[in-house]
Formats: C-alpha cells, sequence, structure tokens
C-alpha cells in the first residue's frame, strides 16, 4: 500500500486534465488491475520485511520504480517533462509519498496484509479533513458522518484497549496520514503532467530512503534480491495503471473501485501466509468501504451540481 501501494489510487489525482475520458469502462477496468498489482506487490513486500529491515525493502522498491518510471518519462517526453512548474510542492509530495510507504512497510512484519489496507483506507477521510484545513473546501454534514463513521470502522479494525490491539497498528494510520498530506499537495500541483509527478514520486523516494541506507543495511541474498525487483516492478506496473486509468474515466466515478483491494489482500493473505481475517476486521473493512463509497458518490453529486450550476 502501498508505498502504497493499490489503495492509494483513491486519493491521488493523476490524470492529466488536458485528456478526454474517451472510456470509463476501461478506466474502471485499469484501476482494478492495479489494485491486483499493488495486492501482489504488498505480499511481497510483506515476505521480504520478514527478513530484511523495512527502510532497505521500501529503497528496494523506489530504486527499481525509478529505473522503470524515468527512462519512459524520458521517452515519452524527453527530459521537458522531469521539469515541474512547482518543484517544492511536487518534492514535498514525494516525501508525504516516501513516508506513507516506509510506514505501511514497517507496519508488515507485524500486521495481515488485509488488516494494514483496511486501516490504511483511512486515508480518504483525512484527505477530506485537510482539504478543508487547507484548501478551503467545504465539507457538508453528509461527508462528515460518513467520515465519522469510516473512523469507527478502524476502530474496529484496530481494537483500542482490547487484547487484540497491536501498537503496530498505529503505522498504517500514521502513514495514511502522510499519503493524505501528499494527496491534498497533489491538489495544489498545477500544469504538471502525470508523468512528470510520477518522476518526481520515484526520484524523491529514491533520494531519502538511499540516505538511510547506511543505517539500515543487511546484504540480500539472489532470491531477496529478485523477490525486490519483482516487487519494484509491480509498484511501476500499478502505478502506470492508475494513469491509464485516470486518463479513460472520471476519478469520482472510478476511485471508488479502488475498495476490490480488500478482496485481494485477503485472499492473498489467505493463500500465502495463511492468515484469515476474523469477523471484526471484516465488520471494520466493510463499514470503512461503504463509508469511502458514500463520500465518493457525494463528490460525484457536488461536481454535478457545480457543473450544472456553472
Amino acid at each position: 500500500m502501498t508505498s502504497s501501494p493499490a489503495a492509494r489510487a483513491s486519493a491521488s489525482p493523476l490524470e492529466p486534465a488536458s485528456l478526454p475520458a474517451p472510456s470509463p469502462l476501461k478506466g474502471v477496468l485499469f484501476l482494478i488491475a492495479s489494485t491486483i498489482v499493488f495486492s501482489v506487490a504488498d505480499v511481497i513486500t510483506k515476505q521480504l520485511a520478514s527478513t530484511l529491515p523495512p527502510p532497505e525493502v521500501a529503497w528496494m522498491r523506489y530504486v527499481t520504480f525509478a529505473l522503470v518510471i524515468v527512462p519512459i518519462v524520458l521517452l515519452k517526453g524527453g527530459p521537458g517533462l522531469l521539469r515541474s512548474r512547482r518543484p517544492k510542492l511536487q518534492v514535498l509530495r514525494g516525501f508525504g509519498m516516501v513516508g506513507s510507504s516506509l510506514l505501511f512497510i514497517e507496519s508488515l512484519p507485524y500486521l495481515p496484509v488485509a488488516d494494514a489496507t483496511a486501516i490504511f483506507f483511512v486515508s480518504p477521510i483525512l484527505i477530506m479533513a485537510l482539504s478543508v484545513l487547507f484548501l478551503g473546501e467545504t465539507v457538508g454534514w453528509r461527508r462528515w458522518t460518513a467520515a465519522a463513521v469510516g473512523f469507527v470502522g478502524v476502530m474496529i479494525v484496530v481494537r483500542p484497549g482490547t487484547g487484540a490491539f497491536q501498537f503496530a497498528a498505529l503505522l498504517p494510520m500514521i502513514a495514511a496520514s502522510s499519503w493524505a498530506v501528499g494527496a491534498v499537495v497533489t491538489r495544489k500541483i498545477v500544469g504538471d503532467h502525470a508523468f512528470t509527478t510520477l518522476a518526481y514520486s520515484a526520484l524523491v523516494g529514491t533520494v531519502v530512503l538511499s540516505a538511510l541506507m547506511p543505517f539500515n543495511w543487511v546484504t540480500p541474498d539472489a532470491t531477496e534480491i529478485g523477490l525486490g525487483l519483482s516487487m519494484g516492478v509491480l509498484f511501476a506496473i500499478g502505478h502506470w495503471f492508475i494513469v491509464l486509468a485516470y486518463r479513460h474515466g472520471n476519478a469520482s466515478m472510478i476511485a471508488p473501485f479502488s475498495y476490490v483491494q480488500l478482496i485481494w489482500a485477503g485472499s492473498l493473505g489467505y493463500l500465502v501466509f495463511g492468515t484469515v481475517p476474523d469477523a471484526l476486521t471484516i465488520t471494520g473493512a466493510g463499514i470503512i468501504a461503504l463509508s469511502g463509497l458514500y463520500t465518493a458518490y457525494r463528490e460525484r453529486v457536488r461536481a454535478m451540481e457545480k457543473k450544472f450550476s456553472a
């Protein structure tokens, strides 16, 4: 989740504004494909984090991501596509995204993938709150109610004050907060191509995590290197699918489909690690998903109202 990983798609408006939306169905299919790819990447990440320090796992992900994305960006638009009109904001966004990835990965040795993913889905609620504070957006009582319900879902999964509570469960919540900061900053970046944003994300993450490597390095074996490369390539493919998804469909329409990642995370967690989400986790995840879906619906209603009142 990375990084997140996949579900983070619902929080990150990567659609180039100048492109049409020729096929909403393709947009939905690309977004669903991204959730599958990100879920597989998260499972590999959890496996690696059991034998390597999480910062090193995050570094492997970002280095591979940069090696895949930057050449694509150069082929698509040349060096000019690496120049941003808002470089400071791009760097700030990059810090938010890499912080999110690192914290999410830090949680995986202790939490099932499904639990970490479900908790991370609090990010749309946090984005909404931060948008009110920093972007001056207006949020009605319906969306605040949906946010409160979603937070209740998170508490059901985390279960504070009970014997099932783990402090590691706070890590995906903090990761979601970092992601939310990056997503809000993204909304202030006007005029940059989606590929420029992807390149900055990859390069900022690589630089930040490289600075941590002298303090977190464990020499990986051949299997771990292979898994690290696979994880990074999947991470890059997932982000590429997100770009394609938002090229084809309106964000408010296709973003709710990111919640299918909860299904893949639970299924893959069972198949690979034998972990089965308990009833409370499933209930909490369902509440979080319904809250997010309703919030997305209200976003779409508001967008239509603005369109017809203009």
